[in-house]
């Protein structure tokens, strides 16, 4: 045969009568950069037209060259596993549960970066120059299991993959369910995309740090998403989460796609960013993979038990008559548990489910329903620690309902026995969800409590309620409706007879809006030790004691009013930002965290508060009878002698706060030390919601969220 006819295309219908040796393919493989340093010393399989295997080792440059192959199209392969000594990747490799088929491309991979910091793929590659053939490919097509790799990304120079399907077909040798087709008798330069992923930077340390306050609002408030899996049950092979915003799609698809993802409502309009971490792609956020030619357990012949990526990361409880949500997921570093707060009425239910019930899981007695919620997704937690913790820090959020649920699961995992737990937990606006021998027992578990203004939810339930729903509901709306008639009923249901009182666990953190004039106003944060600005519970405390141990009606209704103080999306995630916001220029300055013109606002309106509760006392004072005070009048006496005290306490944190000054520890916590924290924080200060630079931090305000200012720097008028 000429040596011309040899040269023709190798479709031709002479090449299935001839398939001669003397051919040739060269390739490279090359980073995003044109550099193939990084792949040098691989091992590669070559197979040609004719099922022959060739087999050997890229050069220090990413090269190499298979010389005598019979003519046609050639597959190349790169499926060697890793053999490496880092431990990391031993570990997901030797896992018991959903071990990764980690290769040492996929190691390569993930120790490149990106040309382009947004990982958008680069246009031009200079290897361009070098190159016969030139194609942009990805680890999952040069490997046999691909089900844990990251989704495909577009790209400009595609592979040629419909030729790598119809090869079988066309009588080139054996059919290939994956590898990369290289044209013979030329020089093919592959781009691999490099293996990077995004995950939320997070704190590890026990002390509180307005970062860990930020991103843990933003994972709360992804928790009222669904998981958005599809197919949602019995999946067949693959498993897609398209929809944004879910749980699936951040962990599953964005994130691990280096793709920024900011909404975690779909009906959120302000771009709310986390600060993101590059990472290599097996450091993200794991949501597992699905393959069930890999994974026994994912076979759809399983029927119930058949086990997929909502199933073991996302809990709903709606299956068994509850509503209860959240969802977990780990990297090497940190296991991330997430609970939902209130969004259905079956969760409603269980917020004024308010009988005490004893914490099987420890000492003291807790709220009935939100322990009976906790109870319900104990096992689902369980089952995953025990599978995929390996002595990571155990970060907890939730968001109103799902932080108390989050306190009980956080201080369960903390007793529970045989196992020793490092957990941190973050909640928001959480109600009270123990007694005070719950709380007492509870004492070594770290929890940062933030409380936002006048948000209504953290005073309930108040010390003295042990309330049966059945007697609340219908008490509550008439309350409402008919006036003391229902205040009746609804004392009738709260009140505890026995038992020891509500308290709230944790440190608390609050955000208290100061306000200059109509336009001008700030927000600081910090923990004022007294009631009264807490959420007006000494108000409350001192009306249900002279009206015979029932709530104030105008008082409860001002807080039900306040309720947009509780939502996430329209207050607390704007406040965390205004925090860390205002955190990052206080520390860019050298300046306190309170200024001198905020300081002598909030003074002012302490002493104002101070002049009310002194008021108040002398009306009691000139109330006494001949006999002296009353039993309910001592005790109210000495509620305002113990809030006296409180608000001399808050006056001296006030000058602390004054005066202090902060460090990137404060702002940051232990992710200061990460390699990645300069990049990570440069990255998120570019997008222009984060570049305004404002004296005070203000709150983001949303189009029509329906944001409530304080009517006075401290709102007194709702307190006294």
């Amino acid at each position: 045969m000429a040596l011309q006819e040899r040269d023709n295309l190798c479709f031709s219908n002479k090449l299935l009568a001839c398939p001669l040796r003397g051919h040739w393919t060269s390739f490279r493989l090359v980073d995003e950069q044109g550099d193939g340093k990084s792949y040098g010393g691989l091992h590669y399989t070559v197979m040609d037209s004719v099922g022959q295997e060739y087999t050997g080792r890229l050069d220090g440059e990413g090269f190499a060259k298979v010389q005598n192959h019979y003519r046609g199209p050639v597959v190349l392969r790169m499926d060697k596993q890793y053999n490496g000594l880092e431990k990391p990747y031993q570990r997901l490799i030797n896992r018991e549960y959903y071990p990764l088929p980690i290769t040492e491309l996929q190691f390569r991979a993930e120790q490149t970066r990106f040309f382009h910091e947004d990982g958008f793929r680069r246009e031009y590659n200079p290897a361009i120059k070098e190159a016969d053939i030139f194609v942009q490919v990805e680890v999952r097509d040069l490997v046999r299991d691909g089900a844990h790799l990251p989704p495909e990304v577009g790209r400009s120079y595609e592979p040629q993959s419909v030729l790598l399907r119809g090869m079988g077909e066309l009588g080139f040798g054996p059919e290939h369910s994956f590898g990369i087709v290289l044209s013979p008798n030329k020089h093919n330069v592959l781009e691999v995309r490099p293996m990077r992923a995004l995950r939320p930077m997070l704190s590890t340390d026990d002390k509180f740090c307005a970062l860990n306050l930020y991103q843990l609002a933003l994972m709360a408030t992804l928790s009222y998403t669904d998981f958005a899996q599809y197919p949602r049950e019995k999946p067949l092979d693959k498993v897609h989460f398209m929809l944004d915003p879910s749980i699936g799609n951040w962990f599953g698809e964005a994130l691990a796609g280096y793709q920024e993802n900011w909404r975690v409502d779909r009906t959120q309009s302000q771009r709310f960013y986390p600060l993101y971490e590059d990472v290599p792609y097996s450091k993200r956020l794991e949501i597992l993979p699905f393959d069930p030619t890999l994974y026994e357990q994912n076979h759809p012949d399983k029927g119930k038990d058949q086990e997929h990526p909502e199933n073991q990361h996302f809990f709903d409880d709606q299956v068994n008559g509850g509503d209860t949500q959240a969802f977990i997921c780990h990297h090497d570093e940190v296991v991330l548990i997430s609970v939902r707060g209130t969004a259905s009425l079956k969760d409603a239910l269980r917020d004024v489910d308010a009988l005490q019930v004893p914490f099987e899981e420890g000492v003291g007695s807790v709220h009935q329903g939100f322990y009976n919620a906790f109870r319900a997704m104990k096992a689902f937690v369980l089952r995953y620690l025990d599978k995929f913790h390996s002595g990571q820090k155990i970060i907890i959020c939730g968001h109103s309902l799902g932080g108390a649920i989050a306190l009980l699961l956080a201080e369960a995992l903390r007793r529970r026995a045989g196992v020793k737990y490092n957990i941190l937990l973050y909640t928001y606006g959480a109600p009270r969800a123990g007694d005070s021998t719950f709380v007492e027992g509870a004492t070594d578990l770290v929890h940062h409590r933030m409380v936002n203004n006048n948000d209504p939810v953290p005073g309930v339930p108040a010390p003295w309620m042990d309330a049966n729903w059945k007697v609340w509901v219908p008490g509550l709306a008439t309350i409402v409706l008919s006036g003391p008639y229902g205040m009746l009923v609804f004392g009738a249901g709260l009140v505890r007879i026995g038992g020891d009182p509500y308290q709230h666990h944790g440190q608390q953190q609050h955000f208290m809006p100061v306000r200059f004039d109509e336009r001008e106003w700030s927000a600081i944060l910090w923990d004022p030790d007294c009631e009264s600005i807490e959420g007006a519970a000494c108000t409350v405390m001192l009306e249900k004691i002279r009206r015979g141990d029932m709530p104030a009606r105008d008082g409860l209704l001002a807080q039900l009013i306040n309720y947009t103080d509780h939502m996430m999306i329209a207050s607390y995630i704007p406040c965390a930002w205004a925090t860390l916001r205002r955190w990052q220029q206080t520390l860019e300055n050298a300046s306190s965290v309170v200024t001198e013109r905020e300081f002598r606002v909030v003074e002012d309106a302490l002493a104002t508060l101070n002049e009310k509760l002194y008021e108040y006392a002398r009306k009691v004072r000139h109330n006494e009878g001949p006999r002296g005070a009353t039993k309910n009048e001592s005790a109210a006496m000495s509620a305002l002698h113990r809030e006296q005290d409180r608000l001399l306490r808050t006056r001296e944190r006030l000058q602390t706060v004054r005066y202090r000054r902060l460090t990137l520890v404060d702002v940051y916590g232990s992710a200061a030390q990460l390699p990645e924290f300069t990049g990570s924080v440069e990255r998120w200060a570019k997008h222009a919601e984060n570049r305004s630079s404002v004296q005070y931090a203000m709150i983001p305000r949303q189009p029509d969220d329906g944001f409530r200012l304080a009517r006075e720097p401290l709102d007194i008028d709702s307190i006294c």
